[in-house]
């Protein structure tokens, strides 16, 4: 019988950690990981193996974990421990309708405060994202997009919840885009939603985004229901 490969195997360790950096270094390095998709969706992450991996106590990687699991990205199940989370699936409509009031929010609160830095910066975001071919890449650029016109909204807990919104949504896009056929459609809403923002109409920018999203859900639901999307659920 042929033995799954090892996720972990595609970890590389590059010397000892400090002893200060081990749960910054355990937790940035999982991270990516997940979002890259090297630690697939239902993988078990055992505290001793992930000890015995980077070279340290059980200690920062309880703490790795735990902020991993903040950030929506791991479950903790009964009897299994930490388990990398899955993508945004059935539930889809709750978490879109979720991120539409969290980032309303967060974008009323930021519009008066962004200047011309930030406006220039999110622009670089959809030029590059018009150009992208790698979808791994335009899913971070979507989220860094998303996070330059909330970025100056002063409630850092908001912040948060709304960056573990974005990085699910990031894992889903990077795994399925090219099979969804968004793109077009995406730097439109975009450029609409920063030309309101640098127009100061917070309210238009607030009708912007949410008519985004909720385009975004209905491509992701119809998209979860279709044939390909089950295929490629069944040949993992």
């Amino acid at each position: 019988m042929t033995q799954k490969p090892n996720p972990l195997n595609s970890i590389k360790v590059n010397g000892p950690i400090p002893a200060h950096l081990a749960r910054s270094v355990i937790e940035e390095t999982l991270r990516s990981a997940i979002l890259d998709g090297r630690i697939p969706c239902g993988t078990a992450l055992r505290q001793q193996d992930l000890a015995d991996l980077f070279g340290v106590s059980r200690m920062p990687v309880r703490e790795a974990l735990r902020q991993l699991e903040a950030q929506a990205l791991l479950n903790v199940i009964a009897h299994k421990g930490a388990v990398v989370a899955p993508l945004v699936q059935g539930d889809a409509v709750e978490t879109y309708a979720l991120r539409i009031l969290l980032e309303s929010e967060a974008l009323r609160l930021s519009i008066p405060l962004l200047d011309t830095r930030d406006f220039q910066q999110a622009a670089r975001y959809i030029d590059e994202m018009e150009t992208e071919q790698d979808y791994a890449e335009i899913g971070r650029l979507n989220r860094l997009f998303h996070m330059s016109l909330y970025c100056k909204a002063p409630n850092q807990r908001l912040l948060r919840l709304i960056e573990d919104g974005l990085n699910e949504e990031e894992r889903f896009l990077r795994f399925n885009l090219e099979a969804m056929g968004l793109g077009k459609l995406s730097q439109e809403d975009h450029r609409a939603l920063l030309l309101a923002a640098e127009n100061r109409d917070i309210e238009g920018s607030v009708q912007l985004l949410a008519n985004h999203l909720n385009r975004g859900v209905e491509v992701i639901t119809r998209y979860l229901a279709s044939p390909e999307a089950l295929n490629k659920k069944i040949s993992k």
